[in-house]
């Protein structure tokens, strides 16, 4: 599938995306091939791979700022290509860039960690958008800091005083959006637009789900429930 449209040229290119280097996993030569073209006009330093055993090998050894994923690939699937990638490096920012456009794909994609997802066929103009976002996004050594409570990017840990806690996936990205907000109150709307990417069923509690267990992990008063708004860090 070649991307539907193409993008607003090198005149937009940013600091970030001039700096960093992307592997793109997709077993479709056209894919490789135009996005190799594209994204290198972008400023962006390219390199392939076409299965997902190769995709894996390399994402492991080498350092990316992004991985793109295909799902469907040879040999192994991008799906347990994700899963032991961000095993062995939780760091790692990856987009999804698939065929597949259930709801159910992407939630289990999400739930293993991958930070966006895209289905084909594309605008290649918003597949730029959504890489420039994501290399915009914190460094992998950066440390947030809201009163006494730090948060290790990398790592995916946070120091409330007590030692280093490990934190899932979701409950990292979730804390994140509160601290880069802090003072502030995040609804939980926003929560899901920014953490999970997609839209919930109205009546669905995942939000609160993932607040409920930092607060078993910092204590209850480090989140506030703000009535009718949403959520607010409490760190002081």
């Amino acid at each position: 599938m070649i991307p539907a449209q193409s993008s607003g040229g090198a005149d937009e290119r940013d600091e970030p995306a001039a700096r960093s280097r992307v592997l793109l996993i997709d077993d479709e030569e056209a894919i490789r091939a135009a996005l190799s073209r594209a994204l290198g006009a972008e400023g962006l330093t390219v390199e392939l791979a076409e299965t997902g055993p190769e995709g894996l090998r390399r994402a492991i050894a080498e350092q990316y700022d992004l991985v793109i994923l295909d799902l469907l690939l040879p040999a192994m699937d991008g799906q347990a290509v994700l899963r032991q990638l961000l095993r062995d490096k939780p760091g790692q920012v990856v987009l999804v860039l698939s065929c597949l456009a259930d709801v159910q794909s992407k939630v289990d994609c999400f739930e293993l960690g991958a930070r966006d997802y895209l289905a084909k066929p594309f605008s290649l103009a918003e597949l730029i958008a959504r890489i420039r976002n994501q290399l915009r996004r914190d460094p992998f050594d950066r440390v947030i800091t809201t009163g006494s409570l730090k948060l290790h990017i990398g790592r995916m840990e946070a120091d409330i005083g007590r030692g280093p806690t490990p934190l899932t996936r979701l409950e990292f990205l979730v804390l994140r959006e509160l601290m880069e907000h802090a003072g502030q109150s995040v609804s939980k709307g926003q929560l899901l637009a920014s953490v999970w990417g997609y839209d919930f069923e109205p009546g669905s509690n995942i939000v609160g789900v993932c607040v409920r267990r930092l607060r078993s992990k910092f204590g209850d008063q480090l989140i506030k429930t703000v009535r009718g708004e949403g959520y607010q860090l409490a760190a002081g």
